[in-house]
Order: structure tokens, then C-alpha cells, then sequence
């Protein structure tokens, strides 16, 4: 068992539905996922499709337990959302990261990662690494 503070994962999605399904697949892949701080953030305020700032700043103070937030997105205004809150600087936790990923198989890596006890650096490649994962 890691002693090592979990890097923090929050998945951002246009739909609350995929990013709390996709949060629940990755925990149930990395055996139940208890130790890693796992937030969905999907769609807005009123439970429509799109993105929100609120809803993507709380998910990230959540789940941050000062080893760092690997932040994955899953469609064009989800990532200029989560870009413009980077750029802020005080929106997100210190440590916390964008990281270019496929969706699913990015937050599985992720998740998986953190959960073995990797740093923020780690998390992030193995994420970054399912781009390669080949289906046929």
C-alpha cells in the first residue's frame, strides 16, 4: 500500500452522464479505484449539455490532495474550458494539468496509474500512452 498522496483525476465531459460513467469504468478497472480521488465533471449547472467552469473548478478542489490533478477532457469547448481556467491561475489547484489523452482509455490509464501509487508526470504519460492502444 502507497503511503504517497493519490494524484487527483477529473474527467470533463459536454454530457453528466458520460463523465460519471466513464468515472465509474475506470474505478471499476483500477479494482474499485478507492484510493484515487476520481471527479466527474459534465455538463452545466442546469444538467444540459456543455461545459461549466464552476462545475470543473469544484470537481478539481475535490479530488486534489497535493500530488496534482490530471485533468482529461473529452471534446473541443471542454478542453478551451479547462485551458481558460489554467490560464487563470487561481481557478484550479496548484499541480493541476491538462492532459491530451483519449477519453476512456486516457482516464482508465490514468486512474490505474494513480491508483499504483505513480506521480502527476507518470499518470499523465500513461494517459498520453493510450493514443497508441490499437483495436484492430
Amino acid at each position: 500500500m502507497s503511503t504517497q498522496k493519490p494524484v487527483g483525476v477529473v474527467l470533463v465531459s459536454h454530457s453528466a452522464q458520460v463523465a460519471e460513467a466513464v468515472a465509474e469504468l475506470a474505478r471499476g478497472l483500477a479494482g474499485g479505484g478507492a484510493a484515487v480521488p476520481v471527479a466527474a465533471a459534465g455538463g452545466t449547472e442546469g444538467g444540459g449539455l456543455g461545459t461549466s467552469a464552476e462545475l470543473i473548478s469544484a470537481a478539481a478542489a475535490s479530488v486534489d490532495r497535493g500530488a496534482g490533478v490530471a485533468v482529461l477532457a473529452d471534446l473541443g469547448s471542454a478542453v478551451l474550458t479547462v485551458k481558460a481556467l489554467l490560464a487563470e491561475g487561481d481557478e484550479l489547484p496548484d499541480g493541476s494539468r491538462l492532459v491530451d489523452a483519449p477519453f476512456v482509455e486516457g482516464a482508465v490509464a490514468a486512474v490505474v496509474t494513480s491508483a499504483a501509487g505513480a506521480d502527476l508526470d507518470a499518470v499523465e504519460a500513461a494517459a498520453q500512452e493510450a493514443y497508441t492502444y490499437r483495436k484492430a
